[in-house]
């Protein structure tokens, strides 16, 4: 494995250049590691050679037996090859392995025959158990087997036998402790039970107590129970002993109440003379003479109570038409359009919160009962008529919260500003408050016609003003008295001594009257002197047509006096065709 010899240099090689010198350098030493021996291949080598002094070893420490069966056995068909070698290996080691487990098992099965031959072994050296008759002693071992197995099963008889026997001792002696602790506790209940009567004093016992059926939990709860009944049957005597007590203690006093000093029974005197522990035994004897009284007076009072009822609804139904009028007062005050702010108003607000049928009907009957116990006191100055009880009973319907009223402020714009009814007078001017009464009459004339079915084309009434002129002489005033007596149909009569133009142009038609004097007779006579502006307003030719035409004139003339003095001048007295609207005629004295 030499490498082999290079070849001299030439002189034309002496002439190559340095980089092909070094290619061929690079070259042979390729060449020079390619046929060198290896340090892999050295190192096999040495492992190969240990492991073949390693098996020289151990083939000379085997026998000269054990090398001629291992020259046997190669020499057959196992040995030809490696793999039927490894193979015959693998099935010696199973087999030793088999050998060594059946070899185990069966010195573990004879220790045990020797640890059981040693425990039935007989005591104290002895060479056998016991001496068996000679019918029982076994000629072979398949006899001794046959014994050994009816001796088993008589053996197992008679540890059952003795089980079961060992059993019912057991229960017995259980049933004998059970016995004893439930005579224990029936002992301790029956004390229990002795001990509460003797507090109550029981009589002596003349018959022998049957035995109790049930257990003794059962008869402990039914100790209890009779305890607790007993506990019970004790305070309720005690409580009854007490009410009878209270109970007579209110009968003496009752029956010596200032109310009754002028009954004279006789039982109302042994009432009082009698001792208060003496008087349930002759309560059985007065509730027996009591009961016709008794019965009488609840037929009266029954009387008086339905009597009441009756009274009682027929206010309550004169207190919800008082409440449904107080709405309809609200409804009928609206003011109608061309007001402003108060155009669809209503000119009064009534806020109030009605009550339940229930409520509504205690609360009336506490006022019936005021009014008959203010009947009955001798200085009471409650008024007990018809409308004082009414208003009293719409009072008590509206608590507690009571009823609220507002009013719109009669202003010169017409401002929408509510005032409670209670402050109208440190609030309104006097003209505001006259305006606000004239349309509170207003809205009680058109109430009065609505309760008597005129809400449509109504007509309340004329109202007659004692010179309203000469506290609201505003043209805003006087315009809106009468834009709201004409929305709820009442007629308007001004009269004043005053002289105001102003306030006078507001009206239609104004008459000056005069006062005359009947000198001989006494009497004042008020006469038409001259008319500013006859006739009615003229109508609007593009306006709704309204017929206001004079239908009638009614003339009276006194007559002329035997003297000669002449009469006085005819009064006429207009009145307007039949639909036509009420108007305002202001009149001048």
């Amino acid at each position: 494995g030499a490498p082999e010899s290079l070849p001299a240099p030439s002189a034309d090689s002496a002439r190559t250049s340095l980089p092909a010198l070094r290619e061929a350098y690079r070259a042979a030493s390729q060449l020079y590691e390619k046929v060198g021996v290896g340090a892999d291949l050295r190192a096999e080598q040495a492992r190969a050679e240990s492991d073949e002094s390693a098996a020289l070893a151990e083939l000379d420490r085997l026998t000269n037996k054990v090398r001629t069966r291992a020259a046997t056995l190669l020499e057959g068909t196992d040995g030809a090859d490696g793999p039927s070698r490894q193979a015959a290996a693998a099935r010696a080691e199973s087999l030793v392995h088999l050998l060594e487990t059946r070899a185990s098992t069966a010195s573990e099965q004879l220790g045990r025959l020797r640890g059981e031959a040693e425990r039935l072994a007989p005591a104290d050296g002895e060479p056998h158990h016991t001496e068996l008759p000679d019918d029982l002693v076994p000629a072979d071992a398949d006899q001794a087997q046959s014994l050994l197995r009816a001796a088993t099963a008589e053996l197992a008889r008679a540890t059952d036998a003795l089980d079961t026997a060992r059993a019912a001792h057991a229960q017995l002696l259980r049933a004998h402790r059970t016995a004893e602790e439930s005579a224990g506790g029936f002992e301790e209940t029956a004390a229990l039970l002795r001990d509460l009567l003797r507090d109550h004093g029981p009589d002596e016992e003349t018959e022998t107590p049957e035995p109790y059926p049930g257990t003794l939990d059962e008869a402990r709860q039914s100790a209890a129970e009779a305890r607790r009944s007993l506990r019970g049957c004790a305070a309720d005597l005690s409580a009854a002993e007490s009410s009878v007590r209270e109970a007579s203690d209110v009968l003496v006093r009752h029956a010596n109440s200032t109310r009754y000093e002028q009954v004279r029974t006789p039982a109302r005197q042994q009432i009082r003379e009698l001792p208060a522990a003496a008087l349930p035994d002759h309560a059985e004897k007065w509730a027996a003479a009591f009961a016709p009284r008794l019965r009488v007076l609840t037929d009266e009072l029954t009387q008086l109570e339905r009597n009441r009822d009756s009274i009682v609804d027929r206010l309550r139904g004169l207190v919800e038409s008082a409440l449904a009028t107080l709405r309809s007062a609200q409804r009928l005050s609206r003011l109608p359009e061309g007001l402003g702010e108060w155009s669809g108003q209503e000119f009064l607000r009534i806020r109030f919160e009605e009550p339940d049928q229930a409520t509504l009907t205690e609360r009336l009957g506490e006022v019936v009962d005021a009014a008959t116990h203010a009947a009955l006191k001798k200085n009471s100055d409650l008024r007990r008529d018809g409308m004082s009880l009414l208003l009293r009973g719409v009072e008590a319907a509206l608590r507690p919260k009571g009823i609220a009223v507002e009013i719109l402020k009669p202003d010169a714009v017409l401002r929408a500003q509510r005032v409670p009814v209670g402050q109208m007078g440190d609030v309104f001017s006097g003209g505001q408050l006259l305006t606000a009464a004239i349309a509170l009459y207003c809205t009680m004339a058109a109430l009065r016609g609505n309760d008597r079915g005129r809400d449509r084309h109504r007509h309340a009434g004329t109202l007659f003003l004692d010179n309203p002129i000469g506290r609201a002489n505003a043209t805003y005033l006087l315009e809106l008295q009468r834009a709201v007596a004409d929305a709820l149909g009442v007629q308007l009569l001004y009269t004043t001594g005053l002289f105001d133009t102003t306030a006078l142009a507001e009206f239609p038609l104004v008459i000056r009257l005069r006062n005359d004097a009947d000198l001989r007779a006494g009497l004042k006579y008020i006469s038409v002197e001259e008319h500013l502006r006859p006739g009615l307003p003229q109508q609007d030719p593009e306006g709704e047509t309204v017929h206001g035409e004079i239908t009638a004139t009614r003339m009276f003339k006194r007559a002329a006096p035997a003297d000669g003095t002449p009469g006085a001048v005819p009064v006429p007295e207009t009145r307007p065709a039949a639909g036509s609207p009420p108007s305002a005629e202001p009149l001048g004295r």
